[in-house]
């Protein structure tokens, strides 16, 4: 499907984002959070398809075009969903909807559930869950995180000698993807450097969080959020075959749509983007 969007940089009080504009400035407003390690390309297939939509795509902060955040333990759920927050603020959006794959689907929980006056509908794909560590753990997570971020200065970004190599990488990391989608994600996150390519997203993105919600807190944000919500789940995703997240989801008034597909049938091919806009056609109220 050809791409028709607009590259813009947004100048936020605390950090420039970079973000592809979809469909027509009165459409309905709606900010598109990708996932980790992603970038606003994980929405080509999709946001074309979505008629009548008005999509700010955002890199988030660290990841594709946009700046990093100075030194320090930077890259939390909530410091993305306050950048969310200030894009809207910046269009002059009082109520706008999100589309959130993965981690942007948790940004797009937290954030619906902290301020539920300002968000209009949530359309998730394969995301949306928080990842949860017992509230015992804490410490053990955080001195985690403050070791890694010792350690960090002594590391350096993979090179790779081709871009075939990169995307060869990417096609085999944490959630597999196709090769096409592995080609857009490195056509804007990759840059080039002595020896190849490298990417271009933080390296602090990879080490371990501070701090993680525990389950009784991520529930709470679930049970918090007062908009309808339309979940996309993938048959061979990262939410599949995990008990405790459908016994919540039946609780939950979500609309949920599971789909043939991995972590990724968004962006993988046309079959599956064309399955997952179905889905969400119906849930925006177009006219």
């Amino acid at each position: 499907m050809t791409l028709h969007f607009e590259e813009v940089r947004l100048s936020l009080p605390h950090i420039e984002l970079a973000a592809h504009l979809y469909g027509p400035e009165d459409g309905l407003p709606v900010i598109a959070l990708h996932g980790w390690l992603d970038n606003a390309m994980s929405f080509a297939r999709l946001a074309p398809r979505l008629a009548g939509l008005r999509i700010v795509a955002l890199d988030f902060a660290g990841h594709g075009h946009s700046a990093h955040r100075p030194a320090g333990l930077g890259y939390s759920h909530w410091e993305h969903a306050f950048d969310v927050l200030q894009v809207a603020e910046q269009f002059g959006w009082q109520r706008f909807s999100l589309l959130g794959h993965s981690m942007g689907g948790i940004v797009a929980v937290l954030l619906a559930g902290a301020l539920p006056e300002r968000v209009e509908r949530l359309a998730l794909i394969d995301g949306g869950m928080p990842i949860t560590r017992e509230a015992a753990e804490a410490p053990l997570q955080l001195g985690d995180a403050l070791r890694g971020h010792l350690a960090l200065a002594g590391k350096r970004k993979p090179v790779y000698e081709s871009i075939e190599r990169a995307v060869q990488a990417r096609m085999h990391g944490v959630a597999a993807l196709s090769r096409e989608a592995a080609e857009r994600l490195a056509e804007r996150g990759l840059m080039p450097v002595p020896g190849g390519y490298t990417w271009r997203a933080d390296s602090r993105l990879r080490l371990p969080y501070a701090l993680r919600l525990d389950p009784a807190q991520a529930e709470a944000f679930l049970r918090a959020v007062r908009c309808p919500v339309s979940l996309v789940l993938a048959r061979q995703g990262l939410l599949a075959g995990r008990p405790p997240v459908a016994a919540l989801l039946k609780e939950l008034s979500f609309e949920v749509h599971e789909l043939p597909g991995g972590h990724h049938l968004h962006l993988d091919d046309e079959a599956g983007a064309r399955a997952v806009a179905d889905c969400f056609k119906a849930f925006f109220p177009v006219p």
